[in-house]
């Protein structure tokens, strides 16, 4: 592949060009994802018995929470999925204590009986089957109500058309408030937005994945993974500075910019480096029964206005409904104890579910309206062919779940983190320096540790202490943490929606597949994380405070 073409024009393959087709190549050459698990089951097994027979252990610290263990109640990064938690009391106070890590084996009679026994459990804990199968009811609904393509229509007919790679990109940072709609409602919505334009479907699906995943530990509002991570970093800053004390705005300023600045860099990345390298988008890349794109009748665009009016009344009694149980003094999706609404509540816990059931009454609306879906019969049919298509991504999951608890299981995850912790915080260099190679280490423990909280509570004992010492408040070292969290996330193989969206990139190209998803990616990983980290370092520079009260150095 030499060449492509962008409008009319011939586009000569560049290096980077070269080696990204290489990537996809090469990528799609490997055996199906599900080979490709259990290859790495088997290795995490003979790996955890190499590892207990060589006695491989570590002693750290620790942050726990003070109390029993409770599952959190909320999503803590790609790895962890669904807000499918029963309401749970606010955030846990957390203590640091010391712990000796081993590597456990699977081999002997303990990880045997874990194997055979756990197997069903390790699915039924797996989150993120469920949270398909309730995002995908709305979704499916609307979806095949025509409400999606509607909404498509009007989008493309009132946003500026150079804005919407710039839009999605930042719808998609601020859904990861709600993470999971961002990966399940953002991403196909995405493909559609682009191909409506005639732009490649592709590129809006790694504009979305981009949007939602790359920069995912920064929003413009305050997330329930905020008050977790805080509690944790105040523990761990009380071994050093008993006094000192964050609350969740600590990096509220950094978060906002560093959001806004992300969407910039991403749609830059989306319009200059990968729509030249995927060309024209060419219809007979799709599968044989892919839907054809239909354009509609003057009878059909008045049925579809109509319908559309009809899926906003449906919304605005679903939102009062919402409303009611929410807004209200003593409603019941408020915090119990606290009364609070964005915080630790159960409308935090439950908006994954709302965010469904409000497409659902979107969609019910606009499928009465347009007369696209009429009678229960065909809502329920709407839901069972949505459901028809997920039957290989469930079977996928199901080894992906496996694979996690046996990796977790056997500490290997942990004994590598910490290694690389130990080694950086015993090298020997300035402050900045040591900032910076706090962020590469993120990013490296990032490919096996996606979830934000697990990383945080092996890393944080270490390094706030660390730099406190050096005279680095503890924002600043939870800044950098975002900063290395995020840009990894989009190509990282233990990602638990990388399926979903190699699934939805095969609706628009039937030979995709992970490489085809990775090597749309990388250049955003490379992008942002140095784009993000140069913005880091000029933001320590200038002093700006992090957020309110929130000094970049100790005082």
């Amino acid at each position: 592949m030499s060449a492509k073409t962008v409008g009319d024009k011939p586009v000569k393959a560049g290096g980077m060009q070269r080696v990204l087709d290489g990537i996809e190549r090469v990528g799609n050459k490997v055996p199906h994802p599900a080979l490709i698990f259990l290859g790495l089951i088997v290795i995490v097994i003979v790996t955890s018995q190499i590892l207990s027979w060589a006695g491989t252990s570590v002693t750290t610290e620790v942050a726990e929470p003070a109390t029993v263990q409770v599952a959190p109640e909320y999503p803590q990064g790609t790895s962890v999925a669904g807000n499918d938690a029963p309401p749970a009391p606010p955030v846990p106070d957390f203590e640091v204590r010391e712990e000796t890590i081993t590597a456990e084996s699977l081999l002997d009679g303990d990880g045997i009986r874990f194997m055979f026994t756990t197997a069903v459990q390790n699915f039924n804990d797996f989150g993120v089957v469920a949270v398909i199968l309730v995002a995908m009811i709305g979704v499916g609904v609307a979806e095949e109500a025509g409400l999606i393509a509607a909404l498509i229509r009007k989008m493309v007919k009132v946003a500026p058309k150079g804005a919407i790679t710039f839009i999605i990109v930042l719808l998609g940072g601020i859904s990861s408030v709600a993470s999971d709609a961002g990966y399940l409602v953002l991403i196909p919505l995405g493909a559609a937005a682009f191909v409506s334009l005639g732009r490649h479907p592709l590129a809006g699906i790694a504009a979305a994945y981009a949007g939602v995943s790359a920069a995912f530990f920064v929003n413009v509002l305050i997330t329930p993974a905020d008050g977790i991570i805080t509690e944790v970093t105040n523990e761990t800053v009380a071994l050093v500075a008993p006094d000192v004390h964050l609350n969740v705005t600590h990096n509220f300023f950094f978060s906002i910019a560093s959001t806004i600045f992300c969407a910039i860099v991403m749609t830059i990345v989306t319009e200059r480096v990968l729509e030249p390298r995927l060309g024209r988008y060419d219809p007979a890349e799709a599968p044989a029964d892919a839907p054809a794109d239909h354009v509609p009748t003057e009878e059909e665009m008045a049925l579809e206005s109509r319908g559309l009016r009809f899926s906003v009344y449906y919304l605005l009694v679903a939102v009062a409904i919402v409303s009611a149980l929410t807004f209200i003094p003593d409603a019941p999706l408020r915090n119990p104890e606290t009364g609070e609404i964005f915080g630790s509540s159960p409308f935090m816990s439950s908006l994954l579910f709302i965010i469904s059931m409000l497409f659902l009454a979107a969609g019910l609306g606009y499928g009465r309206g347009a007369k696209s879906l009429t009678g229960s019969t065909n809502v329920i049919n709407a839901i069972v062919k949505t459901f028809n298509g997920l039957g290989g991504l469930i079977f996928l999951m199901l080894l992906i779940a496996q694979f996690i608890a046996y990796f977790n299981y056997t500490n290997i995850s942990t004994l590598a983190a910490t290694g690389l912790a130990d080694l950086l915080e015993r090298a020997d260099i300035g402050a900045l320096p040591l900032l910076i190679g706090f962020i590469v280490l993120v990013v490296v423990i990032d490919l096996i540790m996606p979830g934000v909280i697990p990383k945080w509570a092996i890393l944080a004992p270490i390094f706030v202490p660390l730099f406190y010492r050096l005279g680095i408040a503890p924002q600043t070292v939870v800044a950098a943490y975002r900063v290395g969290d995020g840009p990894v996330n989009v190509i990282t193989p233990l990602m638990v929606y990388l399926p979903f969206i190699v699934l939805v990139c095969q609706k628009y190209r039937k030979k995709a597949g992970l490489g085809t998803v990775v090597s749309m990616m990388l250049p955003y990983t490379l992008v942002v994380l140095v784009a993000w980290a140069l913005f880091y370092v000029v933001w320590y520079l200038t002093g700006i405070p992090w957020g309110p009260s929130s000094p970049v150095h100790l005082g």
